[in-house]
């Protein structure tokens, strides 16, 4: 039996299993396969994308960004800024109700950010300016700055990385370095079905209907989300070639990441629709704690050694699909910049080499991780050991599924001491965080504070916040970003391998309404 025929057989036969998983009312019910499982439910412990796909299933935040950019009250009915832009006073909106329908309270929206700003980037930015924060009465809560700081709105609006989702006070108290326990109750348009959640099968979303959306028109993250069917479910199907399978034949509705490969066979489907869904920048991400990376010549190699174009043609295929693009703030935003990034401009297999030497590497075992089940992050990590082997590193490529490396990336250990240490892994951000840098996780310097890798360069954290105060288009602010790009090129905090882009697709006699957001939202949309 050919493989094609094989796989569609596997596809064929899922239709029992899908019949059984439908539930009741299964004309409402959307049946999505995303890009990853669900495994962890604490969108404030971390930054997988899948696990920020599941916050805002049945959670909400109190601003949101708009289709332009522009942040929007969202469980916040109204603020205000006091004249000497110290004070910010906030009310909840009417009518938000856990999905126990205890009411929320302005007390669980100051747990919550207190906590969400422990990891996040933005948040610690806020909280370092902050004098007090406290909740004022039960729909009341007021943050006082030590001095005016004019991203706090956009921080609290933020959509990627750390979404700053309001979670229950009970949880948003417990320790942060860890994911919280309890019932995963939201006060989001959707319920977590914990009972029907099957892993490594399904996870299964109800619609809250005590949900009270906005007035406003949706617009990307922000305004009215509206629930108009009654279950979501992520059905897992981990082969590209199976789930396009089932979308052909109207087993899924929906598929969030196919693999470009299945693009051309997708878009010959009059019943299928594509989108695309994001603009994301691959990165290598060394562990800046233990040798040899924790010598800044050694991640330098890793600039040296680096073709974008040929990372990008195994990510991404044909040259339509990618672009080469050098700046670790993004290509075609407003933050653009390649100052510093002379080594990573030009492959040098020989200068790698010296650096590696002059790290005082020795040849000791280099672990790098593989997500077999997550393709454009397979196949940069499997092009990054091949590069690695041609400096003569001793690459341990160690072949991992994602939630396992999502896992580990959180061990500061090397692997001699931990078995679950590593010294390289791969992620990649869409193009809203990269363009953010105030607020993207992965390339924080703040040291113990920073993302997994723990980058430490005082120099770009102090030219950071002096960019935040200058006005954009401006000479000194163009003079600020090269300064804040080089001192990261300098301490490599991550390595991007250029930009790629990301497509969805869905079935379109049954779908519509779709919000084309980074994160897939489920509001608002139609199951025809």
């Amino acid at each position: 039996m050919s493989r094609k025929r094989l796989f569609r057989g596997m596809a064929g036969g899922l239709v029992g299993l899908l019949c059984l998983w439908a539930g009741p009312a299964a004309a409402q019910t959307v049946r999505a396969v995303m890009h990853a499982e669900v495994k962890f439910l604490d969108p404030h412990s971390n930054t997988a994308d899948i696990t920020q796909v599941h916050g805002y299933m049945i959670y909400d935040t109190l601003f949101a960004l708009d289709a332009k950019g522009q942040p929007q009250p969202q469980m916040v009915d109204t603020y205000r800024l006091s004249a000497d832009k110290l004070t910010y006073t906030f009310t909840l909106r009417d009518g938000l109700k856990w999905h126990d329908g205890k009411p929320v309270r302005a007390a669980d929206a100051v747990a919550s950010i207190k906590r969400w700003a422990v990891k996040d980037a933005a948040g610690q930015k806020v909280m370092a300016r902050a004098a007090s924060f406290e909740a004022t009465g039960e729909k009341t809560f007021v943050l006082k700055l030590k001095e005016p700081y004019g991203l706090t709105i956009r921080a609290l609006a933020k959509e990627y990385s750390y979404v700053p989702f309001i979670i229950p006070e009970r949880q948003a108290v417990q320790d942060a370095s860890k994911p919280f326990e309890g019932e995963k109750i939201g006060s989001g348009p959707f319920m977590f079905a914990e009972k029907e959640w099957v892993p490594g099968a399904k996870t299964v979303y109800l619609k809250f209907k005590d949900y009270v959306p906005r007035k406003e028109p949706a617009s990307f993250y922000a305004g009215g989300k509206k629930v108009n069917v009654d279950r979501v479910e992520f059905v897992v199907i981990p082969d590209q070639s199976t789930a396009v399978a089932a979308l052909e034949k109207g087993e899924v509705d929906y598929i969030q990441r196919p693999h470009m490969d299945q693009w051309p066979l997708l878009r010959k489907n009059a019943n299928i629709a594509m989108y695309r869904s994001d603009v994301s920048q691959m990165q290598i991400h060394p562990n800046h704690l233990n040798p040899p990376f924790d010598n800044p010549k050694a991640r330098q190699a890793l600039l040296a050694m680096v073709n974008q174009e040929e990372y990008l043609r195994a990510i991404a295929g044909d040259p339509e699909n990618f672009r080469v693009c050098h700046s670790m703030t993004g290509c075609t935003g407003w933050l653009e910049t390649d100052a510093g990034a002379d080594l990573l401009k030009k492959q040098d297999l020989e200068k790698a080499k010296q650096l590696m030497a002059e790290a005082g590497y020795k040849g000791e075992k280099i672990v790098v991780m593989a997500p077999s089940d997550f393709a454009p992050i397979n196949a940069a990590s499997l092009t990054t050991a091949a590069m690695l082997r041609k400096i003569g590193v001793n690459v341990d490529l160690q072949v991992v599924d994602w939630g396992t490396l999502v896992s580990r990336r959180g061990v500061k250990e090397p692997p001699s001491k931990n078995p679950g240490g590593y010294h390289i892994f791969h992620t990649f951000s869409g193009f809203a965080a990269v363009k953010d840098p105030w607020g993207h996780a992965n390339i924080s310097t703040a040291c113990d504070k920073a993302w997994f890798g723990w980058a430490c360069s005082p120099r770009a954290s102090k030219a950071l916040e002096e960019l935040g105060q200058l006005t954009p288009g401006t000479d000194a602010f163009k003079k600020g970003l090269a300064e804040y790009h080089s001192a990261l090129m300098e301490n490599v905090t991550y390595v991007p391998l250029g930009e790629f882009f990301q497509m969805s697709a869905y079935r379109k006699d049954r779908l519509s309404g779709i919000q084309e957001t980074p994160h897939t939202v489920f509001w608002n949309l139609v199951k025809n």
